[in-house]
């Protein structure tokens, strides 16, 4: 039988806005990424966020990005390996110390935005983000993208990884995501992410946004909460896996 985790980004809001539907995604999810206060996410939605996963069984894992909240932690901005590991140890804490006072645990990292797509392809980046892990709590798990210099990097620092791919987002012919600013790179039609989703799951493989095979192999599938229809997406999604007999569970135990 295979088995699925499925994630999404969660406690994106900032002060008086939210940013998607968490309360409703919880139900459907197994792991949440929650934001740290740098890209998104205050302490007051930290900790709603983390009781609320707790309370539905979730994993929690930090989802720490740049220091840009008028970007939404999306524009690169060219941190050094010191200032990386910075930031992901400043987040990583904030994150613990709210799972810990709400009675839960932190179980994994994945890093936001920008500082995601930078480590994905830069060693050195994906070096500083498993050494701010290692540091800060070597029993945590990194999750990266599959294929990507993010594994590579968590598995040289002796840190647990797990595998990403998405369910909602086109890829390059190299595995990585087409840019944002790319037409088509955020892929809407309900029955093309569920169809694409089952092929990663159970023939590890991809058509990228050229006609290109992608192979990948995952332990989660994330699908983007601020995403439009996030919910009924997520909803389809497990119908579909539960259909053609995927188990959906958290890789962090």
């Amino acid at each position: 039988m295979h088995t699925i985790d499925l994630n999404a980004d969660l406690g994106e809001g900032f002060g008086q806005y939210r940013l998607g539907a968490d309360a409703a995604l919880l139900p459907l999810l197994t792991s949440a990424n929650v934001a740290c206060g740098f890209h998104a996410g205050d302490p007051m939605t930290m900790r709603e966020t983390v009781v609320a996963a707790a309370s539905h069984g979730v994993a929690i894992g930090a989802h720490p990005g740049y220091p840009d909240l008028m970007g939404f932690g999306r524009r690169e901005l060219g941190a050094t390996p010191s200032e990386i590991t910075a930031y992901v140890i400043y987040q990583i804490g904030a994150l613990h110390g709210v799972c810990r006072a709400s009675g839960t645990r932190l179980r994994y990292v994945k890093a936001h935005g920008a500082l995601y797509n930078r480590a994905a392809t830069d060693r050195v980046a994906a070096d500083a983000i498993a050494e701010a892990i290692r540091l800060a709590d070597p029993s945590l798990m990194m999750l990266g993208l599959a294929g990507s210099q993010l594994i590579a990097a968590g598995e040289a620092a002796g840190l647990g990884t797990a595998a990403e791919a998405f369910a909602d987002r086109a890829y390059a012919s190299d595995g990585t995501l087409v840019p944002r600013s790319v037409e088509g790179a955020v892929v809407h039609d309900v029955d093309a992410v569920v169809t694409r989703a089952l092929r990663m799951v159970t023939s590890g493989s991809v058509t990228a946004i050229d006609g290109t095979e992608v192979a990948i192999q995952a332990d989660s599938l994330c699908v983007h909460g601020d995403t439009p229809g996030a919910v009924a997406l997520v909803r389809a999604l497990r119908t579909h896996l539960d259909h053609h007999g995927v188990r959906i569970a958290p890789f962090a135990r």
